[in-house]
């Protein structure tokens, strides 16, 4: 049987319908009940946004007319022009059949033509395996693919409700004397929302990034606002918290995200100012969003969230707020001849 790569139309409903099923089939395979992959809905939004700063692409591997893979191919157009971001999902029925390298194939071309030459992708793998990702089938497709782990993380889950004292307790801990919070519920409003893009285009850079091969992402307010844009027309809702410095900068901020597809929250980026770390500032905030979650969100049954392993500080931040972890994901590189 020939093995078939095929671009998918993001307005084919039927055609983006099969990429999807491959996609969420092997993340469950792998991950069961923690697998953290977008919903049907969300992913076929992002696929027909226009963006200014992504191209992005999916594909299937068909056999036979019947789906046997899935992939995805995204190009940032604003910044980090040398790399491409891959992700090569194959349900288990279809596994070690030549599926995924043919794919993984297909989307190294599409970058080399595009002038990349680092490609990147996150695999994960159960917490009960090792650290080096030993044993897990992706991990070992990754390896004999010249794919190498550039940067550890670690996936951890709160479980929710956090109870009012503890929640309580733990801000009486962190002061964050001298500093305003200030939270909200959706978009960020317009009299913060050129720091917090600043502050969250850094966070690739700023938090521990190992051996990748990145810079600062861009941080126009325009492109950032399209983004918000997207994310209401995906059914998410964002909740967002910031501490204010004395000297009225924004010193510190973090952002949850709800699926309204099936409920879980997913932590996105928490930063603090160099010059103001050393403050509680980050755990006051994420304390201060959870609250807000927890009241405006009560059926929202848990938390995700991802930090790389070597981020001491951060993961005793979650340790506090009572995450446990469930997976590891490694971030890859390769850099393309």
């Amino acid at each position: 049987m020939t093995i078939e790569i095929q671009p998918v139309d993001a307005f084919d409903a039927p055609a983006v319908d099969a990429w999807w099923e491959a996609y969420a089939a092997a993340r469950r395979a792998d991950l069961g009940e923690d697998a953290t992959a977008w919903s049907l809905e969300e992913s076929r939004t992002e696929l027909q946004q226009e963006s200014a700063t992504f191209h992005r692409q999916a594909f299937t591997a068909t056999e036979d007319g019947v789906v046997v893979g899935s992939a995805s191919l995204a190009l940032t157009l604003k910044d980090n022009l040398h790399v491409a971001a891959v992700g090569v999902n194959i349900p288990p029925q279809h596994r070690r059949r030549g599926v995924g390298s043919a794919l993984l194939s297909a989307l190294e071309d599409e970058a080399k033509r595009a002038g990349r030459t680092t490609m990147r992708a996150d695999i994960f793998w159960s917490s009960s395996l090792p650290a080096d990702g030993a044993g897990a089938a992706n991990r070992e497709f990754a390896r004999r693919h010249g794919y190498d782990i550039a940067l550890g993380d670690l996936q951890n889950r709160l479980d929710l409700p956090v109870a009012d004292g503890v929640i309580d307790a733990l801000i009486a801990e962190a002061p964050a004397d001298g500093y305003r919070i200030r939270s909200w519920v959706g978009p960020v409003p317009e009299e913060f929302v050129g720091e917090w893009a600043v502050l969250d285009a850094s966070l690739d850079t700023e938090a521990p990034t190992g051996d990748l091969d990145i810079e600062a992402a861009s941080a126009d307010v325009q492109d950032f606002r399209a983004d918000e844009a997207m994310q209401a027309a995906q059914n998410r809702t964002s909740f967002g918290a910031i501490a204010i410095a004395p000297d009225g900068h924004i010193a510190g901020y973090t952002q949850v995200v709800v699926s309204g597809d099936d409920g879980k929250a997913y932590q996105w980026g928490t930063l603090v100012r160099r010059e103001d770390r050393g403050h509680g500032i980050g755990l006051r905030i994420k304390l201060e969003n959870l609250r807000a979650l927890q009241q405006l969100s009560p059926q929202t049954p848990h938390v995700y969230t991802f930090n790389a392993e070597s981020n001491e500080h951060m993961l005793a931040v979650n340790t506090r707020l009572g995450f446990t972890m469930v997976a590891r994901m490694a971030e890859l590189q390769k850099r393309l001849g």
